[in-house]
């Protein structure tokens, strides 16, 4: 037999797993190998609203477990039996198992006709091994996730390594070219409510936005999301932040779960503006982002800041995209920078893009409510930013002349 009946997923598909809803798994290994991979995966973000128990005992040891309890929403079953012996397990398990149990069988036979006879048995999907975590998380996604033809939302979370830095004007040029050059819708969720610059950015008052949603989830659903979103071109739209001091923002970890959901479900892409601070819900919204964006100043605070986030963003993402990191206003006249193959060095990762500083232009674009493309579509930064969003959405990226990110910053320091 050749054909693969699941065949492993590539990095760049893990954004298009859905996570795994609240639901009760039981897994029944034979092999100390499975039960740590799925032990494994029982942490993955995607995995958070599911109790797993990983047993070991195989499908003998399911069926005494089951004489007397009730079975859980899914079974995971490995076997190393013969198609016969796998039968009569199976029919015996059958006996205690509840209506509406799923049955997930894992073995080491790449047979179709084997998977089309436990199917034809109920059982919900049979994988082969050797598969990795990610490949088991897809498989479980995907028995509740048939259904749906509506492709999951790419969410992309920026945030400064320190204050002042220009994440803020980052994510948004970002956003306008994923909007743009892409021609993706795409939302933009200003996410510092008492201090954001989303709506003066894009030259927007909103009466409403973020806020509304978060403080109101018992009404929160897409209908109230889409009332909630101003609209800055055809594909681009803004919740944008209050901007107001007038009350506290003291979030829960969980506080814009909801949102994000119905964005995911309605959006292409989803471009989180996340303020520089650290709380249980900003670090949140960085690890369970399916893109994370990091955005320094080549100085010692901008690098003893980023190596903590990548470090901390590396462990908490094991099954995700490394974190990405861009140095923004390179080359800024007299301030003493770190030379860029020191900093990469030191937080062990390459930079995504270099911005180079300049004041005019980002000024004028400021104090304009435009973005840098708006201002001059052949602006060199601009590229800079179109490079971001392809990378960024997983879309190729344009050949130029110039070549990578760095020649248009060494272009603009020349001049």
């Amino acid at each position: 037999m050749t054909d693969s009946i699941h065949p492993h997923l590539e990095s760049a598909q893990y954004a298009q797993i859905a996570p795994a809803p609240r639901i009760s798994l039981q897994a029944f290994c034979e092999t100390h190998e499975l039960a740590q991979l799925i032990a494994e995966a029982a942490i993955d973000r995607r995995m958070e609203k599911a109790h797993v128990k990983v047993n070991m005992g195989g499908a003998s040891a399911a069926v005494e477990a089951y004489r007397t309890s009730p079975t859980p929403n899914v079974i995971v079953l490995e076997t190393s039996a013969s198609r016969a012996e796998l039968t009569e397990q199976l029919d015996a398990l059958a006996e205690f198992c509840d209506a509406g149990t799923k049955v997930i069988v894992i073995g080491k036979l790449n047979d179709i006709t084997l998977y089309r006879e436990l199917i034809a048995r109920g059982v919900s999907d049979y994988l082969v091994k050797p598969f990795g975590v990610m490949d088991f998380i897809a498989a479980l996604s995907a028995q509740y996730q048939q259904d749906s033809d509506t492709p999951l939302g790419r969410v992309i979370a920026v945030t400064g390594c320190k204050g002042g830095v220009g994440a803020s004007s980052l994510a948004h040029n970002v956003a306008w070219a994923i909007s743009r050059d892409l021609d993706a819708s795409t939302v933009i969720v200003d996410l510092d409510l008492p201090f954001g610059t989303a709506g003066l950015d894009f030259n927007q008052d909103p009466p409403q936005g973020v806020a509304e949603a978060v403080f109101a989830p018992d009404r929160l659903d897409a209908n109230l999301v889409d009332r909630l979103l101003s609209k800055c071109s055809d594909k681009l739209s803004i919740l944008a932040a209050p901007a107001t001091v007038e009350r506290c923002y003291d979030f829960q970890e969980t506080a814009f779960d909801a949102l994000l959901e119905i964005l995911r479900a309605t959006t292409p892409y989803v471009v989180l503006d996340v303020p520089h601070l650290w709380t249980a819900w900003s670090r949140r919204m960085l690890v369970s982002a399916d893109e994370a964006l990091l955005v320094a100043a080549p100085d010692l605070a901008g690098l003893r800041n980023a190596k903590s986030l990548l470090d901390t963003l590396r462990a908490a993402r094991k099954n995700d995209p490394a974190p990405r990191l861009v140095l923004n206003g390179v080359g800024m006249p007299k301030r003493p920078e770190i030379a860029i193959a020191d900093f990469s060095k030191a937080v062990e990762a390459e930079p995504l893009a270099l911005v180079p500083f300049d004041a005019k232009l980002f000024g004028a674009a400021s104090n304009n409510g435009q973005m840098i493309e708006e201002l001059d579509e052949g602006e060199k930064t601009a590229q800079i930013f179109s490079d971001i969003a392809r990378a960024v959405t997983g879309r190729a990226p344009i050949k130029r002349e110039r070549k990578g990110f760095l020649e248009p910053l060494l272009a603009a320091l020349k001049g």
